[in-house]
Order: structure tokens, then sequence, then C-alpha cells
């Protein structure tokens, strides 16, 4: 059985939970997503909290995927998601104008990063002692869609991946990159 399928979600006050045959809508404080219902799941709610089930045994690795995927929307459109990117090296930084994202990476040209709709983002500079250089750019992405952050903030990840010896890069903010050493390090 699935550990996860089985959780019921809490439906917070101000959230509608619509429910058809093929895909859940979900309504809330800061907008609308839409969640499909795989063949063999189905949701019931009652006293605000949702619950999903499974017709047989064969759907079971779909049963804890759309209890997640339901849950990751509700979460969304109360709270939302935020994912943030730390831009390290010297001479590296980003500047968000608007619904596009102004990157000077080391290129011999800037790059251009346009938003989709429902990503919003927000740069700034943080003094940092710990490196080489004073100054660092952090851009924070939010949005109520986890998948799209997700996605976006991969694409902003591989305009310039985290170097393997010195660090410089486009990197996530909450993961740890251990440095490999270089000739003189063995």
């Amino acid at each position: 059985m699935s550990r996860v399928g089985k959780k019921p979600i809490s439906i917070p006050s101000g959230v509608t939970v619509t429910i058809n045959d093929s895909e859940m809508e979900i309504k809330g404080p800061k907008g609308t997503l839409k969640t499909p219902i795989p063949a063999g799941v189905s949701f019931k709610q009652e006293d605000g909290t949702l619950t999903a089930e499974r017709a047989s045994d064969d759907v079971a690795a779909f049963h804890g995927l759309a209890r997640a995927l339901a849950n990751n929307a509700v979460v969304g459109v109360t709270e939302g998601f935020s994912r943030d990117l730390d831009i390290v090296g010297v001479g590296y930084k980003a500047d968000v104008q608007g619904k596009k994202i102004m990157f000077s990476l080391g290129y011999s040209h800037p790059i251009e990063y346009a938003l989709p709709d429902g990503i919003d983002a927000k740069a700034e500079r943080v003094n940092t002692k710990t490196s080489i250089t004073q100054y660092q750019t952090t851009i924070t992405l939010s949005g109520i869609d986890k998948q799209m952050l997700g996605q976006v903030a991969a694409e902003l990840n591989r305009l310039r991946k985290p170097d393997a010896y010195k660090g410089k890069g486009v990197r996530y903010a909450e993961k740890l990159y251990r440095l490999k050493p270089g000739k003189t390090g063995k």
C-alpha cells in the first residue's frame, strides 16, 4: 500500500476543489491550478479533507503520485513555492527587468531569459566575506506551480553549470557543492 497515497490532504479555508473525471481544479487566494487524475484513482472531498483512493493494486504507482500532485496544488494556491539561485563568480551578475532576467556569465554576450507566466523573480546582491568576490547575486524565483518553478530553475542553472574546481556558475542555494582539488591538492 502506498503510504503517501493514504494520507489525507487538509483543505484550508478559502480553497475550493472541483473534481472532474480526468482532472481536478483547485482555486485559492493566489490563483488556480489544474491537476490531472490518472485512470484508476479517484478523490473524495469530505469535512475539509481530500483523500485519494485507488480502484485496484494495478494502479498503485499512480496512487501516491496523484495525491502528491494534489497536495502540491493545494500548497501552491495557498502559500506558493520559492527557489533561490546563487550566481557565484568574478563578474557574474544578473538583473531582473520586468518579466526578463539579464545575465552576465562570462560569455562574450549577455544572456536574456524571458520568464513564463506565473513565475516571478527578484534579484539582490548579498555581501559575502567567505569567497574571493565580496558580493554575489541571489535570484529568488516564486510561483504557485511547483513543476514550472523547478523547470525554470533548472533552465537557469543550465545557462552556466557550476564549475567542479572553483564552484563558479549559477548554483542552487540549498545544495551543497563539493569542489574537486586541483593538481596541487593531492
